[in-house]
């Protein structure tokens, strides 16, 4: 240092930098800070203060798929309930008013096994009013649990006030719904095969229906012709040794319930004569099956007497294998195929929906000769009291005793089984009560929702529920348990016709329902509804499948609280409720209101591992959600699921999990460097107009603009995949390896109110406001922690808030978009020669270097638009551009070449450019120029060249 330097000079070059602030500092503890975070949300009252900022506003209603209220969530939850969130967010963002209302489904056989388990069956231990308290207890416990763990997750909603189909008043609107879909003339009682689990001792919803493989016995069983003598004259043939029909069935307990056997019309069959070791046999199969039939029955030369059409052989009597005294029709069948078994089916009406179809139409017998609990009953012609699985052996032995089993072969084939108890269903025809697709043309109205009215989200969706419309047999509502709603009919005892006074009835009981719950029904007799009528007709003491109480939420819940609408914006659940609860909402809105009750439906795929197996503890693959909130805390979680293509299976593994938190961190240190870099900021005073900032900082806004567009299409189109890559490309592209690294020489080493930083600090500015608002909806606990912490922020909650309108300058200050990507090509060619150069020794750092270019014209247009901007947009110390010649080095960018040679000059203290004025300026050693006007006492460095 000098002697004559003063003592104002002996300045610390070092402490006159305007390093960033710290108030954003990362913490590793963000699973901890999220709980505290929340605890303050909620006694805030944030989800109110939502409701209030949007009075007034266009309503957007996503209503809520209830889950089952029994046991933890689990990540399959997790991605459902964040995907709502986020949408309900980001239309929050985009000026709607969006309630979300949450919901639990409260009925059904799932809670009444947890509480059998503890107090035993209804009718042995405990009473049925007792019993139903006790469900409603335990079906609360789990509420709560399940609020809890969803509310961890960020998911903001009205948790106080849910919906739930146990709730004394929703009760009440479900027998409502009822009422009104049978005033419409869509309920219809009917002897019918349903679903039916013998573990649980009820119908079973085809929802409730999954289907897994069971081994089974294959049977071929000669139906054998009764007269000869009519199938000779059919067939124009002599016929004079035994002819059987021959079917072929996997379930030989049916048999005795058999009543006809079905042809197809059509199909073309053969009488096929062959060689048994009882003599000459003919058979009847289908031509394309013979073969296979024949092989499988071991015979031998097979001779041909006939070919013929179903249609030929209508009404032919054949004798039952097994029942001496009961002989059944040949009737035609349209569900009759000729690609498996042997043309001609086993017809049961009584154990199969297309059996009971066709025995509508020739107006057979409906038996059913088997018990609930899967016993033949008393009066069963064969059996009784047989279990129908140990029957099987005993029906195949007495078949091949008659001479009537032509086959028998175990087989392994996918099989219905109920979703609860993992156990094999039968179909069984009981009375119950159905809404019948067809009476009142329920199916081809809610086909013409799905053509006309209702968007899908993927598209496939459409032909997922529509396929299951067109094909479903009439709903079986009917269930015979002890928890969930009841179905309040009168029905007279001997023509089995509802009370006339019917609708008025369900009325009433509604009303005791609204005050007392369920037990207003069942703890009454018909007596106090109908009086002296009581005598004439008995009270209906089934419940209602628990899908039709979730699937009347739209009439329930949309239609009857204020701060929703009907139909919803939106249904969002897993691809299984095309079959499930948008398919049962579908056909209730259509059979009360004519209208679907939602404009679209969104799918999302299961979670699985990353061989594409299901989440399971079975499988040891499943991941406890705390886990995971443990290691990436909720919003790591809710980027997980926002990343994921929704639309397909959700892979959760470790690597997945990896990469979800480098994108998190990565995001997360950006917003830490553009708020650090704020600090001291004032916008109300500081920001400049866009039109007066630097070339890059209008360049920059102007990105942002443009990402911020896609970023709102793509929540608009729920993209969320594509909101999340935006999202991250801009931070790593356009602010990380570009923007950032460019102004961090402005931020640091010009003065702190000059022009030179205030133009870089306003475009911060507008770039965090918008910033913070993209990842909100996501990334919720880190937008809120950053959020006030935006200079000057007036608004309590970035939820409340709407899309922020950044600034774009006027087209005669921009440097074009076009130039700046040309300019980033280069500023990319420049680093490889520099880092050439650095590997060659010729320099150190990037400001250690003199850069060349060498530019065709149009080109060096381009770069001199920068001027001396340039070697800061290079971020090097000395930057000289030429006419174009064959000088430097060729780059990949045809008309540039580069040379990088060490920059002439000193380094300068401060800034660590090197610069020859470096060491020229009397009294203030070791720095440049530009450091020496941006010093405190300075004043201050612009830049104008936009």
């Amino acid at each position: 240092m000098s002697d004559k330097q003063t003592p104002e000079n002996a300045v610390d070059y070092k402490a006159t930098l305007n390093l960033p602030g710290t108030e954003f500092a990362m913490k590793a503890n963000l699973a901890v800070r999220e709980v505290k975070w929340l605890e303050e949300w909620y006694a805030d009252n944030i989800y109110q203060q939502i409701r209030t900022s949007r009075i007034g506003k266009k309503k957007y209603i996503l209503h809520d798929g209830p889950p089952y209220a029994n046991g933890t969530i689990h990540l399959g939850h997790a991605v459902n309930k964040v995907l709502k969130d986020i949408i309900v967010k980001s239309r929050t963002l985009s000026g709607f008013d969006a309630p979300y209302v949450p919901g639990w489904d409260c009925h059904g056989l799932p809670i009444e096994l947890k509480v059998e388990e503890k107090v035993g069956k209804v009718g042995e231990k405990v009473d049925a009013a007792t019993f139903r308290k006790l469900c409603r207890e335990y079906a609360s416990q789990q509420i709560d649990l399940q609020r809890n763990d969803f509310k961890r997750l960020g998911v903001l909603g009205d948790w106080d006030n849910p919906y739930l189909t146990m709730n004394y008043k929703q009760e009440a609107d479900i027998v409502r719904a009822l009422g009104q879909i049978q005033k419409n003339g869509h309920i219809q009682p009917g002897l019918k095969p349903v679903n039916w689990c013998m573990d649980c001792g009820s119908a079973l919803a085809e929802a409730e229906v999954e289907y897994e493989d069971k081994k089974s016995d294959a049977i071929d069983v000669g139906f054998s012709v009764v007269d000869l003598k009519d199938l000779s004259t059919r067939l124009k043939v002599e016929i004079d040794v035994p002819t059987d029909i021959v079917i072929w069935t996997t379930t030989p307990w049916t048999l005795p319930a058999n009543q006809a056997v079905s042809v197809h019309a059509e199909i073309e069959y053969q009488l096929v004569q062959t060689q048994t070791d009882k003599g000459l046999h003919n058979l009847i199969l289908a031509k394309d099956l013979v073969e296979s039939a024949v092989e499988r029955y071991k015979l031998e030369n097979p001779v041909v007497l006939a070919d013929f059409t179903g249609a030929v052989i209508e009404n032919l009597q054949l004798q039952h294998p097994l029942l001496a005294d009961r002989q059944v029709p040949v009737i035609l069948g349209e569900h009759v195929i000729a690609t498996s078994g042997t043309g001609a089916v086993h017809t049961a009406p009584g154990h199969g929906v297309d059996d009971y179809k066709v025995g509508l139409l020739y107006q057979l017998k409906v038996d059913n000769p088997v018990g609930g609990n899967g016993v033949y009953l008393p009066t069963s012609p064969l059996f009784p009291g047989v279990h129908i699985y140990k029957a099987n052996p005993q029906i195949i032995e007495a078949l091949g005793a008659a001479g009537r089993l032509w086959a028998h072969q175990p087989i392994r084939h996918s099989y219905p089984h109920c979703w609860r108890h993992k156990t094999p269903i039968i179909f069984r025809a009981t009375p119950q009560w159905f809404i019948s697709m067809d009476q009142q043309n329920l199916r081809q109205g809610a086909l013409d929702a799905i053509e006309n009215d209702i968007e899908f989200v993927p598209s496939w969706g459409k032909n997922r529920i529509e396929s299951m419309i067109d094909g479903r047999p009439d709903w079986c509502i009917s269930r015979q348990r002890t928890w969930g709603v009841p179905i309040p009919f009168f029905v007279h005892k001997d023509t089995n016709e509802l009370h006339p006074r019917t609708p008025e009835l369900i009325e009433e009981v509604a009303k005791l329902i609204e005050q007392e719950g369920i037990d207003a029904w069942f703890n009454r007799e018909a007596k106090d509804f109908i009086g002296d009528d009581a005598e004439h007709y008995n009270a209906v003491r089934d419940t209602l499948d628990v899908w039709f109480d979730s699937g009347t939420t739209h009439y329930a819940v949309l239609d009857q609280r204020e701060d929703l609408e009907s139909p919803a914006d939106l249904y969002l659940e897993g691809s299984d409720q095309h079959r499930g609860w948008f398919q049962s909402s579908l056909l209730t809105s259509i059979a009360i209101h004519n209208r679907a009750p939602y404009k679209a439906l969104l799918t999302h795929g299961f979670t699985v591992d990353e061989n594409g197996r299901k989440l399971s503890k079975s499988l040891g693959n499943y991941i406890p959600l705390d886990d995971i909130i443990k290691q990436l805390g909720a919003d790591g979680l809710r980027l997980y699921v926002a990343s994921s293509d929704y639309r397909y299976e959700i892979a959760a593994s470790k690597e997945v999990f990896n990469r979800v938190s480098d994108s998190y961190r990565r995001i997360r240190n950006t917003l830490r460097f553009l708020l650090a870099n704020l600090n001291g900021f004032k916008p109300s005073t500081d920001a400049l107009p866009v039109d007066q900032l630097i070339a890059l900082d209008q360049y920059i806004l102007q990105r942002a603009h443009e990402v911020q567009q896609s970023i709102l299409t793509a929540y608009d189109e729920m993209n969320f995949h594509v909101v999340c890559s935006s999202l991250t490309n801009f931070c790593i592209n356009d602010l990380g390896g570009f923007y950032l690294d460019i102004i961090k020489d402005r931020q640091y080493t010009t003065k702190t109110d000059s022009q030179a930083r205030r133009s870089a600090q306003t475009a911060l500015y507008h770039i965090v406001q918008a910033f913070i608002r993209w990842m909100s909806p996501i990334l919720s606990f880190t937008a809120q922690e950053a959020w006030p912490l935006i200079p000057e922020q007036s608004e309590k909650y970035v939820f409340m808030s709407e899309w922020y309108q950044i600034p774009v300058a006027s087209t005669a200050n921009l440097i074009s978009e076009e130039n700046w990507q040309t300019l980033i090509t280069v500023k990319s060619a420049v680093n490889k020669q520099i880092e050439a150069a650095r590997n060659a020794k010729l320099v150190g750092s990037n400001l250690s270097a003199k850069v060349e270019l060498w530019a065709q014209p149009a080109l060096k247009s381009i770069l001199d638009q920068l001027g001396n901007e340039l070697r800061f947009v290079l971020i090097t110390s000395q930057v000289i551009v030429h006419d174009f010649e064959e000088a430097g080095e060729s780059t990949e960018l045809e008309g540039l070449r580069v040379k990088v040679s060490a920059a002439k000059g000193e380094k300068c203290a401060r800034c660590w450019h090197v610069l020859p004025d470096v060491n020229t300026h009397a009294g203030h050693p070791s720095i440049c120029g530009r450091c020496l006007i941006n010093l405190p006492s300075g004043q201050g460095e612009e830049r104008k060249y936009a």
